[in-house]
């Protein structure tokens, strides 16, 4: 009976805080969708300005353009925000055990590497990809990308191409 009563008490407290995220995530996400419809519209605009040849109205359309871009991705970063994205900064402030992994050195010379650069194989091997990401928060990966470390780096590659999508200076420090 007493395991039944914690049971039920930790169940009642851990769905509240479940159904707060989605319920933002979901808001945010329906957010970015009329954003992006918004978007098309003011680019529809200012194709029909630009076809009716007026700077002004040119002008004008450009403008609200830019401001629909700038709303869609500050709900874009919100929505990252509300899914738990990026805040591995937070996480490692507070769990600085598990980011403490000692003085690990690879094989070759340390890079600096920066995205869009393409990089040798023996940088991003299986033995130097991080098997669980999501212990680290680090953000989501895509098809055929992996997070690599690099001494105290870390940094996302795409697999197939061997291009640097994203890195993080210093995650290990």
């Amino acid at each position: 009976m007493r395991k039944l009563i914690v049971t039920a008490l930790m169940a009642a407290v851990a769905i509240p805080s479940i159904a707060i995220p989605t319920a933002a995530s979901a808001q945010s996400q329906r957010e970015v969708r009329r954003d992006r419809q918004d978007l098309r519209q003011e680019q529809r605009e200012l194709n029909r300005a630009r076809r009716s040849g007026d700077r002004h109205d040119i002008r004008e359309e450009r403008r609200d353009v830019r401001g629909a871009r700038q709303e869609l991705r500050e709900d874009i970063r919100d929505r990252n925000r509300a899914w738990g994205r990026n805040d591995w900064r937070g996480y490692r402030d507070h769990n600085r055990g598990i980011y403490a992994r000692g003085n690990w050195r690879a094989p070759f010379r340390y890079t600096a590497f920066r995205p869009g650069i393409r990089i040798a194989p023996s940088y991003f091997g299986s033995r130097y990809y991080i098997a669980d990401p999501w212990r680290y928060r680090l953000p989501l990966t895509g098809r055929n990308q992996r997070w690599v470390r690099h001494y105290d780096d870390v940094v996302l590659v795409d697999t197939r191409r061997g291009i640097v999508i994203d890195v993080i200076r210093n995650f290990y420090r």
